[in-house]
């Protein structure tokens, strides 16, 4: 199934300030992320975040922030961003196509990705975008996922998809500015 870009919107899972410095590889991650949400910000697709306690485990940083609303930003307390309605409510019915990316892979991602499975979403991980602790985390949290129904995509597969021709009005932009 290709990703489509009026059916989809892009989650943000918990990249906070106390637990990405421990994240394997974090730069690359917070890296794929932001290059995802620019480019979700230019083809007009809604971009959700959450934070799992982020009194405890501290916010997300400020160059992720800058670019969301405060209305987008999603505090929560269970791991998976589901059970308390909010992000649900959020995401509405309108799209059902969910990008995922975030941390950690094992935990709060898996977790939210599972509900939204559930729930009937159609599911798409950025494996670039993803990240835990341990890299074997994130390893066998993939398989899971995958198990589950979710796709795994990379940068690139995303923002073809969301052109879907050479003759969207923003394919030469995105080749400039995204492609590389």
């Amino acid at each position: 199934m290709n990703i489509q870009l009026q059916n989809s919107s892009l989650l943000i899972i918990d990249i906070q300030e106390k637990l990405q410095p421990a994240i394997h590889e974090n730069e690359k991650v917070l890296s794929s992320i932001l290059w995802t949400v620019d480019l979700a910000l230019l083809m007009g697709v809604p971009v959700f975040a959450t934070e799992h306690c982020p009194e405890k485990i501290g916010f997300m940083p400020d160059i992720l922030r800058d670019k969301l609303t405060q209305e987008s930003i999603i505090s929560k307390v269970y791991f998976s961003g589901i059970p308390e309605g909010i992000l649900i409510e959020k995401l509405g019915n309108n799209r059902n196509q969910i990008i995922v990316a975030g941390t950690e892979a094992h935990v709060c991602l898996l977790q939210t990705v599972l509900d939204l499975l559930e729930k009937k979403y159609t599911v798409f991980v950025l494996e670039s975008g993803i990240g835990s602790r341990k890299e074997s985390d994130k390893i066998l949290a993939i398989e899971r996922m995958r198990q589950n129904g979710a796709e795994i995509i990379t940068n690139e597969m995303l923002a073809f998809e969301w052109l879907d021709s050479a003759k969207h009005p923003k394919f030469r932009e995105i080749l400039q500015n995204f492609i590389k």
